[in-house]
């Protein structure tokens, strides 16, 4: 070597920014496209993203009040909106679901005296929060079942562990979006206060149950000893969930709040996109979930009618507005067909496909979601989409 320094040979682009590249094109596609069963918040630009806030504010709140500091004002007028909703005593603002529902099953251990929690596998808290109940709040977790369902009344009468408090996410999301009839959650219920057990509601995304369990919310939240929501999964909004419950829990879950880090010192936008989401989206829910029935029929007889091998639909029909598909085909093949579609016919019917968890190689799936522009597509407009699809796949 002559000590001269040699110049660097350009580094491969990074596996991260590949990726980054591969996402801005899929929701390009997607926001391009003139025809989509959902155009989800989430996808919108920054600019569009506060226009849309600033445009609806006015509707929900009085925008000359002061901004809310620390939980009072706007975020105080969600909280009591929210409690009135669900038929509680009371209701706390959290910046996440996580906090929430961790708050909430650590003040049932400490009041039933057990931090034994019995939930699903495929519950949230599992699944998604890297162990935050048992390495945070020092929390067990037990499974009275591992069927890809909500535990039944027989499965919780005949458990063998003791547990201070059965936890039930309505709708089970990993399972497929999938509820139990009323008549069983009822069951479920009483078998769990039959053991002297308290009961909490995964409610992230309860606002779009009613329909199926035919009772509105009120009656559905009063089965459970508490109940959390979530502001963005279904409604539209920024950030945020909801504990609700009766008033000497919600009062010892704000201080649990505060020591977690969650007492933010302003949160109006995330509380005013919340009211806005009551408003405009709640009361739609019920024709989402009729026309996600429609899409889901529809769906299945596009791939039969496409020759496609095997494929699912599930549940079907479906629970909520939300629902799994099912194709044997890798999962980046799928969503590059996906993709390809929505960029050459400006529909966008599938997004984001993943492979299975369990099983063979292969086989991959979707969530599907139905929204306000979902309500627009007939069953042949969904059959035509799912023939441009397959076509893709060849």
């Amino acid at each position: 070597m002559d000590g001269r320094s040699r110049p660097e040979a350009p580094e491969e682009p990074r596996e991260e920014s590949q990726e980054d590249a591969q996402r801005l094109r899929r929701i390009n596609a997607w926001r391009a496209a003139e025809r989509v069963l959902i155009r989800p918040p989430m996808n919108l630009s920054l600019g569009e993203r506060l226009a849309a806030l600033t445009a609806a504010a006015g509707s929900v709140t009085d925008l000359d009040r002061p901004a809310d500091i620390y939980g009072d004002g706007v975020v105080a007028e969600l909280e009591e909106r929210v409690a009135g909703l669900l038929g509680m005593e009371a209701a706390a603002f959290f910046p996440t679901g996580t906090m929430a529902q961790q708050v909430a099953l650590r003040c049932w251990a400490g009041r039933t005296g057990d931090s034994t929690v019995a939930l699903h596998p495929l519950a949230h808290p599992e699944v998604h929060e890297r162990g935050a109940l048992g390495a945070v709040s020092g929390l067990r977790t037990v499974h009275p079942t591992s069927e890809p369902r909500l535990p039944t009344a027989q499965e919780i009468r005949d458990f063998d562990e003791p547990f201070g408090t059965l936890m039930l996410e309505l709708p089970l999301r990993d399972a497929g979006f999938v509820l139990p009839t009323w008549e069983e959650l009822e069951d479920v219920v009483a078998t769990a206060r039959e053991r002297d057990a308290v009961v909490h509601i995964d409610g992230a995304r309860l606002w779009e149950c009613a329909p199926h369990f035919g009772r509105e919310l009120p009656e559905i939240a009063a089965l459970a000893d508490s109940v959390y929501v979530s502001f963005y999964k279904t409604l539209g909004g920024i950030s945020g969930a909801a504990l609700a419950g009766p008033a000497s829990l919600v009062e010892e879950a704000r201080t649990w709040r505060h020591r977690y880090g969650g007492q933010l010192f302003q949160q109006f936008p995330a509380a005013l996109a919340a009211l806005i989401g009551l408003d405009r989206e709640l009361p739609q829910l019920p024709a989402y979930v009729a026309r996600a029935k429609v899409v889901a029929g529809a769906l299945a007889d596009g791939f039969a009618a496409a020759g496609v091998g095997w494929f699912r639909v599930h549940p079907e029909p479906p629970h909520t507005h939300q629902f799994q598909v099912w194709l044997p085909y890798r999962a980046d093949v799928l969503t590059e067909a996906a993709v390809r579609q929505a960029e050459e016919t400006g529909v966008s019917l599938f997004r984001v496909w993943r492979p299975a968890a369990a099983g063979p190689p292969g086989v991959s799936f979707t969530e599907v979601t139905v929204g306000r522009e979902g309500l627009e597509w007939t069953a042949e407009d969904v059959r035509g989409a799912v023939r441009e699809f397959v076509k893709r796949l060849a």
